[in-house]
Order: C-alpha cells, then structure tokens, then sequence
C-alpha cells in the first residue's frame, strides 16, 4: 500500500510488490470483510430513484446464492459467463459468485447489438449469460448461433419458459459456500478489446490483477482509501474503467460505492447525485467532464464536497485542469492504460507536480518507457512507443485463444501498446499519437475492422473504410468513407439508414457519426485501404493543420 508523505521517487523506489500464490478476486472483494455484519458496500439508485442498500454480508450472502444455483446448473470452473448488465447490484453480486466459483467473468456492454453480442459470446464460448429485460431480446435473438451457451439468467422480471430467474437461484441456493482456493495467476475474466486489424480480441485476465491495479487506484486518488471516501463513476461496469478503475478495488479496500447509469450522460444530474450522496471519489472520463464543464454555476445549486477525480483516456488540457480546482476544489489526477495492461503511468497531486498535457509520470510498481522497435528504451525527447516490462501483476495472461496476437504484443520484455509517447527529463510522459488506426471516442476505444465488416453488410455499401474524425467533445468521432453499390441512391435517407443499421448490431458508440460517399478509397499495391490517408485528410479539413 502506498504511503503519503514521501516525494514520488521515494515512493516509486521503495514500492515492493506482495503477491500471494494463492488469491481469489471474489473473496478479496466482499468475504474478508462480511464479518462487519454493517459495513456498508452499495448504495444503488435505480432510474425511478428509488434507493437500495447493501453491506459486504449481504454480497456474501447473495453471491454464496447466486454460486451455489449457477454450479447446480452445470456452471464449473473456468466456464465463461457473460455480465451484461448496467451498475446494478445484480452486476456486482455476479461479479464476485463467478470469481468464487472459479469460473471467468466476461463483461458485456447493455450498448451492444446482436453481431456484436454473437462474436464475443461465441469467441469466448460463454456457458452462461446474466442480463435483463431491457437486454434479453438480443440474447434470444441470437441464441440458436450461441453454440455452447446453456445457461441464461434473468434479473428483476418473471422468466420465461427456458430461462432462470437470478433471484430465484439466490434464494434456493444455500448462503454458504466453500470458494474455490484460486492460484494468482488462475484467469479470472475476459475484457474483449476492439483492434484495428480483425475481430476483437479478449485480454485474458488473472486473479491478480486486481492487486496490481491498486497502485493505479492509490496514486491517482491521492492515496485512496481515506475517511469517509465513497467511489462512484458514470463508466459503465463492463468497461475496465468501471469495474476496475473503481468498483472492485473500493471494496478490495472495504471502501463503499455507489450505483448509478442513467440511459443518457446528464452533466447537471451528475451535480445532484455527488451533493444527494456526498461523493467523495470518482472516476470520469474526460468527455463526462468536457459535458459538465458546460453547466453553468454548479456550486450555487448543488453542495458537493469531493476530495478526488482521476481521469484516462486523453489529455485534459490546462483549462479543463483549472476548471476542476475552480469549480470542482480539486486536481484532476489524470492517468493511462490499456485493457489490456491498466493503469501504469498516472499523476499524483499530493506527491508531483502536475504539468498539463502530460500523461504523469509512471505509476510505483510498474516499469515504463518509451521504446524503440527493438525494445530499447529511448532517450528524453525522442518518440517511441509506449511499453510495460514484465513481468507486472495487471498485465493480462494474453488473448483468448489468440497466441500469436500475444506474441506480436511483445517486443523481449515489453509489452507495447501502440501509443508512441515521448518521455521528459524529469520522467513525465507525453502522449503523441496512436500507431495504429484505433479510434478514441468519448473514452471508448474502437478499432475499425469489426465496424467495417458490418457496414459491408448493408447492400447499398460497396467498400468501407473507418477511421476516428477529430471532435471538440469526443476526441474522435467514428467516420465512415463509403463506396456506394452502384444502384444506391445516395442521400440523407441512405446515410441514416447505414448509421441505424450499425447502431442496432454493434453499439450505439460504434455507430459512424459521420459518412462521407466517395467513389473510391486509397489503397496499397496489394490491396488494402490506406487508412492514415483518409485520418490526414480529416485532421486537415477539421483543424487546418496537416498530420
């Protein structure tokens, strides 16, 4: 745990790593701490507003249930079942019985469409999926592709012929269970992670990457767990950045948290819900404070009192940063990471300076730098990219079933993340561009190929090429250069109608915001579309400037 009161160089070189042999996520997070019979774990509010509450026994309680009705079904250990659910805490509860059971957790967006539900279920060959009303028709939709799906579990409403009712499992299953003694590097979960050539890949997560983001926790929250602190985000838990980035190293800590998703971002209701709840903590991507920054005088309608805000995904930028220390009281403590290796460069306010437009400096525990192609560390100045050494506790096993894309991630001991970065003098890292043509949206991060193949499904689409547009909101918006089939009419009509039809199958963040006609598309000799001459092109129309 990291200690206050040191400068960052101290606290970097003295930082050890305790890594137990043994570890389970699942009773790490809720069972060592249920002997508190009132410690206080979730406060959830729904979209009417009406307000549960749950403390680490009842976790215990209602997941020992929940383990014990799933393992009567046939879910073993090292099954893979599917989350998609919104914060809630059924999400929760279901996190923490799969982790005991030894089973494998796979996160699954309430944003996705059926395609994109069918690739990864099927990819991961998912054995069961937890989800909701709001999602089940996607679920049934799809079922008679699902090859080794056996199980579907419906939360808050009756269950038809076929499917299983959670709170039927809960309450038929009995409050105790003997959680599966897990090795640390036993997998865990899979975050499936859009790529820039080919489907999405699954970063293949062990037990012990919980224990390895808590330095990225720590650091970025001033030394997290405090008095009173209470940890909240409008990311949602299927995203690293919701469950990870937030929801289960608070309760690794014991520290309680808070439940909320709205069906759209609402910057002045964020207001409301820090003063309602007395939010101490959160964790917001950089397009929900560009969206806040917007309302106007906050503080005369709102008595929020928050000690820290952490934020990844891209730079603030100096006038963002003073936004939050006037408006908000505080330093944004921004911080970096992948997916696949989380939360390893990172600024502290309490211990460093923060320069604006600077990623941090790199997070105690982690080794990071900027390299060159042969894996050489770079000197200050000169651009690389960005690479973690192993071995490092929050770096993924590999992707699922994927061992060559594992292999190419390396370059000897590092792990490079497509981001080419340079680092200063003084150790801060500043981030320059991506090597690659994935597209950074309102925090999402989105590869092309899955995008691409579905717009060719569309029989007015002849080619397609995807690339991220700069947005003053969004960093990036998805843009969509299409070759229309020859018999298409083109127009307003035809370009709503491509937009809809990739929303429904994929995700409402994947959609092309924008679609440009074109008569063709750059390419190489051997065929394949020159995509950073189309991403020049707009960063040239939109800011001027060529890239």
């Amino acid at each position: 745990m990291l200690k206050p009161g040191k400068t960052y160089d101290e606290i970097y070189d003295s930082f050890e790593w305790i890594i137990p042999d043994f570890f389970n996520m699942g009773v790490d997070v809720c069972d060592k701490w249920a002997h508190q019979r009132y410690r206080l774990a979730l406060v959830y509010e729904n979209e009417k507003g009406w307000v549960e509450k749950y403390t680490f026994w009842d976790l215990k309680r209602l997941s020992n249930g929940l383990a014990n009705g799933l393992k009567a079904n046939g879910i073993e250990p090292g099954d893979r079942v599917g989350i998609m659910l919104p914060q809630s805490p059924e999400a929760g509860i279901t996190h923490i019985a799969v982790y005991k059971m030894g089973a494998v957790v796979m996160p699954l967006f309430t944003l996705f469409g059926p395609e994109a539900l069918e690739y990864r279920l099927n990819n991961s060959q998912a054995a069961a999926v937890v989800t909701d009303e709001a999602n089940l028709h996607k679920i049934l939709e799809i079922r008679d592709k699902l090859t080794h799906l056996r199980t579907i579990v419906l939360i808050r409403a009756k269950a038809p012929d076929g499917i299983l009712s959670f709170d039927d499992l809960v309450e038929k299953g009995s409050s105790s269970f003997q959680p599966l003694n897990t090795r640390a590097d036993d997998p865990a979960f899979i975050s499936y992670t859009s790529g820039t050539t080919g489907p999405p890949k699954g970063a293949y997560h062990a037990h012990r990457v919980l224990l390895g983001h808590l330095p990225g926790i720590q650091f970025p929250h001033n030394f997290f767990p405090k008095e009173d602190d209470f940890f909240w985000t409008p990311a949602d838990w299927a995203w690293m950045g919701g469950f990870m980035d937030m929801l289960l190293p608070s309760w690794h800590y014991g520290t309680p948290v808070f439940a909320h998703r709205a069906r759209k971002f609402d910057p002045d209701e964020v207001f409301h819900l820090l003063a309602k709840y007395g939010i101490r903590n959160a964790f917001m991507p950089p397009t929900a404070l560009k969206m806040m920054r917007q309302v106007k005088d906050p503080k005369s309608r709102h008595d929020y009192a928050m000690r820290t805000i952490g934020s990844g995904g891209e730079s603030l930028g100096e006038e963002l940063l003073a936004w939050g220390k006037e408006v908000m009281g505080l330093t944004i403590n921004e911080f970096y990471g992948q997916t696949e290796v989380n939360l390893v460069v990172g600024s502290c306010s309490e211990v460093m300076e923060i320069r604006p437009g600077s990623m941090g400096k790199a997070i105690p525990g982690h080794m990071v730098e900027v390299v060159d192609t042969s894996g050489n560390p770079l000197p200050p100045g000169e651009v690389g990219e960005v690479g973690i050494k192993r071995p490092d506790p929050v770096m993924c096993l590999g992707y699922w079933k994927n061992p060559e894309a594992t292999r190419n991630q390396y370059v000897g001991d590092w792990w490079v993340t497509g981001d080419l970065a340079k680092k200063d003098e003084h150790g801060y890292f500043w981030f320059v561009g991506r090597k690659d043509d994935l597209i950074t949206s309102s925090g999402y991060r989105i590869g092309p190929a899955e995008i691409e193949d579905c717009l060719m499904g569309h029989p007015s689409v002849g080619m397609a090429a995807v690339v991220g547009s700069p947005d003053p909101v969004r960093s990036e918006v998805v843009k969509a250069f299409i070759v229309p089939d020859p018999r298409a009419k083109q127009g307003p009509e035809l370009e709503a109608d491509i937009k809809n039809f990739v929303k429904v199958r994929l995700a409402a963040h994947e959609y092309p915001r924008e679609i440009e006609f074109v008569n063709e598309l750059p390419m190489t000799n051997t065929g394949k579309i020159i995509r950073r001459e189309l991403k020049a092109r707009e960063i040239e129309r939109k800011t001027g400037k060529s890239s």
